[in-house]
Order: C-alpha cells, then sequence, then structure tokens
C-alpha cells in the first residue's frame, strides 16, 4: 500500500466571530492539498495550543 504524502502548510489566517453561545476563532490553513478551516472555542484554542508546544519540544530535542 502506498502511503499519501502530507499536506504541507502554505499559509495561516486567524479571525474571530461571534454567535449567539458567543465569540470563537477561526483557523484557516492554506495546504498543498487545499483549504482547511477550523472553528476553536477557548477550550480548544488552549487544547490546539498545549499540543503546538508540545509538538515544538519534540522538534527541538531531535535539533
Amino acid at each position: 500500500m502506498k502511503k499519501e504524502k502530507p499536506f504541507v502548510p502554505i499559509e495561516f489566517h486567524i479571525s474571530t466571530v461571534a454567535d449567539d453561545k458567543g465569540p470563537f476563532g477561526i483557523l484557516s490553513v492554506r495546504t498543498t492539498g487545499g483549504r482547511l478551516e477550523i472553528a476553536l472555542d477557548s477550550e480548544a484554542t488552549v487544547a490546539l495550543l498545549d499540543a503546538v508546544a508540545r509538538l515544538q519540544a519534540k522538534i527541538d530535542e531531535r535539533r
């Protein structure tokens, strides 16, 4: 089975919007495979930042 190549991020954009439940963020990522848009509430944003920090630490370990 052939392994697919990962999508490579090319461009990031952020914005905020609000609805009747309050504000949330939109993370828009343009990749080699197309655009990915993710809606994030405050809790999801904290979880994403934590995951990115752990990923950065692992990358730094290998330098």
